[in-house]
């Protein structure tokens, strides 16, 4: 039977992760994200995993990474400038297709910024930070219940499509209470495992290839650098880099139908809100303080890859109103996919969007 409790978002999270079978791991505490890895400290040495504190974010993002090569599923929790300091070795993750967790409670930024603040400055960090073309999976969750789900299902998409996936909290959902339903058993995606006989890249028709696990009699070469299907250093052929690139971005990309995971409200409206993360409960509001009014609203729990044709879901709309709590980051994403008028919303500060911003926003877009 499953139980229910009253809990904080970040330790959620961390049930989230244990639920999904984490067996590993590795952070440096920063606010206001640190409950998560406490709540891992005490708990994963209990179910014979492995819990690290590492000596700095890199260090947190390397530890996961060979730890995942050895078969655990692992992770790390963070916020901004520690995110940004993961972010070369997210594009080795990436490029050895090393599935991996990373967990985002974002604060207010640039630089240490507002840490006890929340905010969503860091969504194309997430998607564009590390160098060069690649696609990543990234979830966001609006409530204490989805802190839970959305890493246990991060879990399950890493582990597919072998690419590191984020959970991208923020500092209102991380530190607030609510209550939590945790289920007995969580799904998690098993990882495809490499099949005797054939080479460690070797993809299947659909780019993703078994995963050659370390200690399980296989030897394989892990680089950074443009590697063939043993794995072997290739950096100087073109060709060769050209159609490994489109791989790691296909396997993502033809797949965002699979992986898209939104909630539709009102389809008819003509007045439309797109959110994600905390401002989608300053719109939850609004529509519960206006229930004579047809609002419309698209919230997106996963916003990497972003679907586009969950836009197609409001055929009336002749406005999207995007809430964040940035510059309108998301915002110009959805702009790339629509010719209806799209209208930020944005709030910096640490302050979530109080329901009046919104009702007035929506006045002045009719």
């Amino acid at each position: 039977m499953s139980r229910v409790e009253f809990m904080q978002g970040n330790t959620a999270c961390a049930e989230g992760a244990l639920a999904a079978g984490c067996g590993f791991f590795a952070g440096y505490p920063i606010t206001p994200s640190t409950e998560v890895a406490e709540h891992m400290a005490a708990k994963l040495p209990k179910r014979k995993g492995v819990f690290v504190q590492m000596e700095d974010e890199i260090a947190s993002i390397a530890a996961v990474i060979g730890a995942s090569w050895t078969g655990a599923r692992a992770m790390t929790a963070t916020s901004g400038p520690g995110f940004s300091l993961m972010m070369e070795n997210l594009g080795y993750a990436v490029m050895t297709e090393t599935p991996c967790v990373v967990v985002n409670i974002q604060r207010g930024g640039p630089s240490t910024g507002q840490p006890t603040l929340g905010a969503q400055g860091d969504m194309l960090q997430c998607r564009f930070g590390s160098h060069g073309d690649y696609s990543i999976i990234a979830l966001s969750p609006s409530s204490v219940q989805e802190m839970f789900e959305l890493t246990a299902k991060a879990f399950s998409l890493s582990e597919r499509y072998r690419v590191p996936a984020f959970l991208m909290g923020d500092e209102i959902i991380g530190h607030m209470r609510e209550r939590l339903t945790i289920p007995d058993s969580v799904e998690v995606a098993a990882r495809r495992r490499l099949e005797p006989g054939t080479l460690p890249y070797t993809a299947g028709e659909d780019g993703i290839p078994g995963f050659p696990t370390f200690g399980q009699g296989y030897g394989v070469h892990v680089t950074g650098l443009t590697h063939d299907e043993r794995g072997y250093p290739a950096a100087t052929n073109p060709r060769l880099h050209e159609k490994l690139v489109m791989r790691l971005v296909h396997k993502v990309e033809s797949a965002r139908k699979e992986m898209a995971d939104y909630v539709v409200t009102n389809p008819g409206a003509e007045q439309v809100f797109i959110s994600y993360g905390a401002p989608a409960r300053s719109v939850f509001q609004l529509l519960h303080d206006r229930p004579g009014e047809e609002i419309g609203h698209l919230r997106l729990r996963v916003v990497w890859p972003f679907p586009e044709f969950a836009l197609g879901e409001f055929p009336d709309a002749k406005t999207f109103l995007v809430p964040e709590m940035n510059l309108g980051q998301v915002a110009r994403e959805i702009q790339r996919h629509t010719d209806v008028p799209v209208i930020p919303v944005p709030r910096l500060g640490g302050d979530l969007h109080p329901p009046a911003m919104l009702a007035k926003a929506l006045e002045a877009s009719r």
